[in-house]
């Protein structure tokens, strides 16, 4: 069927193409006057195709951004563009027709949108879109969305929508509450996660489950988690055990990485790591294992120490090789950890000889001796020291891994180096409260089952809960899930939840275990993330078609906005002022 706008698209015309009549509909990217002629690109959602207008007579009134038809022949340039997929060609225009009229000012240069202010592009997105390069994201996302639907197609998985609007659950984030005229004074919540009705899928006989489930969660965004929304690959398996989630996890996610980038991917079967050795030898559950620095606790070494800054502190060692490095790379070094909260950054140097540095004077020669045993330390390395309470000590040395790192040039950035990190601690103690509570997932499996709850020391109790951990970002968290009505009563019990709260706030599920739940297993991976990897962006947004800022706004639809009293009134909710 023939196209009154357009014949051919923008970036579909080639050397073979040279003679034809064409008709084609895009946005004036660019225009430049010569003299008379007027040389101008016009770009549609295929590509660029530059214009030759003899007559500049016929762009008057007409400015870039506006949507035009054009008739004419394809040439051959004299002066060909190697940088242009169309670029050895260009099309003589004999008419132009406005379809759709545009300012002359525009709020920012197109060409220029990736480094114009993120609120003002944010606002006018359907205009930062139309870069290229911001164009090609979204056609990316599009590929990608398309290659995890057949893929877990394959695989035997059945794509399900699980509900929007659903009740409200402890499950670890603020919620999105959301009113009703039918009940008023009851609320909606959206879904952190379709954690209840997956599990729930499967107790309905379903074998294999997956969606690419919206998430919403009402808390601060960062650069490498959306503010508000964000979509996950979810999935659930009847009868299935860790391994058969991490074979499914493996197949995917390799082939994934293999077919949308050219990095090296590391191969399956991945590296394991226990989320206590993670903790002991990396300082994170999300180790990057591109980094090849470690982490040594010498607690001990300094127990006796006299030195103010290491006593009575949990003090961790990170030896580097940072021979002919000047001292303000370690002042930098203090600054970064000054800026985390900490109180500071210790080093030595080692010749292979001497030990010298900015606490030298304050480590004994037994100290030293044992500090280049415990660090297997080299001529020409350097000792990196955090000391602090435990849980701040931790954190600081993974900023402190990462940033050496990275100034020392010891990541390849050509690889993708997965992980697992299994054996979560099924309980910790809540920093604010002081009290028992969940550490990963309330819904998992505690490895011992019901035994383990009712004759282990809670904070002993490890749960069949793992991460997919890549170049330091968490790609996928998921679980053996607990499918026992017992078990699940004594598990939230240990956490200050009787049973009648269980039976109230997880309902169904509870109930649904009562009517013979198989053992399942899953999990989900982070889309957004994982996208932002692939396309290699370090803030999250970018991958995004309308995305929040990140203070939670919508700039573009002006949302959250004030709702008229009426409306209100209906919904059954006052307002008061404070």
């Amino acid at each position: 069927m023939s196209n009154y706008y357009r014949t051919n698209n923008c970036g579909e015309l080639r050397i073979e193409n040279v003679g034809q009549k064409v008709t084609m509909s895009g946005w004036l990217a660019t225009i430049r006057k010569l003299g008379g002629i007027v040389f101008a690109t016009l770009r549609d959602h295929f590509g660029v195709t530059q214009l030759l207008i003899e007559d500049e007579a016929m762009l008057e009134g007409i400015c870039k951004e506006t949507v035009v038809r054009v008739e004419g022949e394809v040439l051959e340039r004299s002066s060909k563009n190697p940088n242009m997929e169309t670029g050895d060609i260009e099309v003589k225009v004999a008419a132009i027709e406005v379809l759709g009229k545009c300012q002359s000012v525009l709020p920012f240069e197109i060409a220029d949108a990736p480094n114009t202010k993120d609120d003002l592009r944010y606002k006018y997105r359907y205009l930062d879109l139309r870069n290229p390069q911001n164009h090609k994201n979204l056609v990316m996302r599009g590929k990608v969305l398309k290659y995890i639907r057949d893929k877990f197609d394959e695989m035997g998985f059945l794509e399900v929508q699980t509900p929007i609007l659903t009740s409200s659950s402890p499950e670890g984030a603020r919620d999105y509450i959301v009113p009703t005229v039918f009940s008023k004074g009851e609320f909606y919540a959206l879904p952190q996660a379709p954690q209840q009705f997956k599990q729930l899928l499967m107790v309905s006989g379903y074998d294999k489950y997956f969606q690419i489930a919206p998430c919403f969660r009402n808390e601060a965004g960062r650069a490498d988690r959306m503010t508000g929304e964000f979509y996950q690959i979810d999935f659930e398996m009847s009868f299935a055990t860790q391994e058969d989630v991490f074979a499914v996890c493996e197949n995917f996610i390799t082939g994934l990485y293999n077919k949308f980038t050219n990095l090296d991917v590391c191969k399956a079967p991945f590296v394991r790591i226990p989320y206590k050795e993670a903790i002991e030898k990396y300082c994170s559950d999300k180790p990057d294992l591109r980094n090849p620095l470690t982490v040594n606790d010498v607690t001990e070494i300094f127990k006796n120490t006299e030195f103010n800054a290491f006593k009575d502190k949990t003090i961790k060692m990170i030896v580097a090789p940072c021979e002919d490095k000047p001292r303000r790379f370690y002042d930098d070094l203090g600054k970064l950890i000054v800026s985390y909260e900490g109180k500071g950054l210790a080093w030595l140097k080692y010749d292979g000889q001497e030990i010298t540095g900015s606490i030298a004077k304050f480590v004994t020669e037994e100290q030293k001796k044992a500090l280049i045993e415990k660090g297997n330390v080299k001529a020409g390395d350097s000792l990196f020291f955090i000391a602090d309470t435990k849980p701040m000590a931790i954190m600081l040395t993974n900023v402190l891994r990462n940033a050496l790192g990275d100034q020392l040039g010891l990541i390849d950035q050509n690889k993708v180096a997965f992980c697992w990190v299994v054996d979560f601690p099924f309980y910790e103690i809540n920093e604010e409260t002081g009290k028992l509570d969940f550490s990963h997932n309330p819904f998992s499996m505690p490895q011992g089952g019901l035994d383990a709850l009712n004759n282990k020391d809670p904070l002993d109790i490890v749960a069949y809960q793992y991460d997919l951990v890549c170049n330091g970002y968490e790609m996928l968290s998921g679980a053996v899930r607990n499918h026992d009505q017992e078990t699940m009563v004594k598990a939230f019990d240990l956490v200050g939840y009787d049973q009648s709260v269980v039976e109230q706030k997880f309902a169904a599920l509870f109930n649904a275990f009562s009517y013979g739940a198989p053992p399942h297993a899953g999990g989900a991976f982070g889309f957004d993330r994982m996208l932002m990897q692939i396309l290699g962006y370090d803030v999250i947004r970018e991958i995004a078609a309308f995305p929040l800022n990140k203070n939670g706004r919508d700039l573009l639809m002006n949302a959250p906005s004030k709702i008229d009293e009426a409306t209100l009134k209906e919904l059954g909710i006052k307002l008061e002022d404070k």
